[in-house]
């Protein structure tokens, strides 16, 4: 914690420090283009230790009795618990909302479900500080915690909505859209297409808000002991010290919580909202009466 302390700022840790950039005359967010940063440098660290891991992880399988013999279908240590979870999230997340389309959006949701865990769990490492020789601030901090981090990732899973959606049912996924009588249907229209736009806003910044704000809050709690053993002397910052340390640790293992809840929601919400545009129920039920007026007329 003491590399916290050492700063004049305590949120120096929690928002990104661009490694390489070029200043642009936009407004924010484009008033600079940011080539590298440390932020970047761990959402590659967190696609590294994905694509080495887990396979190494899945390959390690159950020796059958004395014979020495491998199990191939029955996985052991990490990979059981990796296999177990990606059961639950295929069974308990998934299916529900996808339906007969679950095997085809698994990967998509696996993958986001991993990485956003592992950019979590990164986060809470204070790699800056165990690493002395690396300089500046190019290792640590969140990458979930910047906004347009899980921008981009929201922008996957509605692209993900868009594009199956057209690619399972064509033009009837617009026609669902334009649900009501002429003239209410384009404003239904309008209206759908703000809840695309709401749905991917809701999962940019629930994500975000939900990893900064942790790191937020840690920060401003260590910050307390210098203010406190500047102002109060040693006596004053030890008294202050003892209990914000002990909340700082209950906060780690709040943020440890959240860290996976965070990419559990990512993955449900995104299953969900890719499911209501792949199983068009409405659409389908509405075809089929207009064919049975139809058939009745004649």
């Amino acid at each position: 914690m003491g590399f916290l302390l050492a700063e004049n700022n305590p949120l120096t840790h929690v928002v990104q420090h661009r490694l390489i950039s070029t200043e642009l005359s936009g407004p924010w967010p484009f008033n600079h283009f940011t080539f590298l940063s440390n932020q970047t440098i761990m959402q590659v660290i967190a696609a590294a230790l994905l694509v080495y891991l887990l396979p190494r992880a899945m390959r390690r399988r159950t020796r059958r009795g004395g014979s020495g013999e491998l199990d191939r279908l029955v996985p052991r240590g990490l990979g059981n618990a990796i296999e177990g979870l990606c059961e639950a999230l295929r069974i308990h997340v998934a299916r529900p909302a996808l339906g007969p389309y679950t095997d085809r959006f698994m990967p998509y949701l696996w993958s986001a479900f991993f990485f956003i865990l592992t950019c979590n769990i990164l986060g809470l490492i204070p790699l800056g500080a165990w690493l002395p020789f690396v300089p500046g601030h190019a290792l640590g901090g969140t990458a979930t915690g910047n906004v347009m981090v899980t921008a981009a990732l929201a922008l996957c899973t509605l692209g993900m909505i868009v594009i199956n959606g057209l690619r399972t049912h064509g033009l009837n996924y617009l026609k669902h859209f334009f649900m009501g009588p002429p003239g209410l249907n384009v404003f239904i229209a309008l209206l759908e297409v703000i809840g695309l736009l709401a749905k991917t806003f809701a999962l940019t910044m629930r994500l975000f808000a939900n990893m900064i704000a942790g790191h937020v809050l840690l920060a401003v709690l260590l910050g307390f002991i210098a203010i406190s053993w500047n102002a109060l002397g040693a006596a004053g910052g030890l008294a202050i010290a003892v209990p914000v340390v002990l909340g700082s640790v209950a906060i780690n293992f709040l943020e440890l919580f959240v860290a996976f809840l965070q990419a559990f929601i990512f993955t449900f919400l995104s299953a969900t909202f890719i499911g209501q545009a792949v199983n068009i129920h409405g659409a389908a039920e509405h075809e089929h009466v207009e064919e049975h007026a139809a058939a009745t007329e004649h």
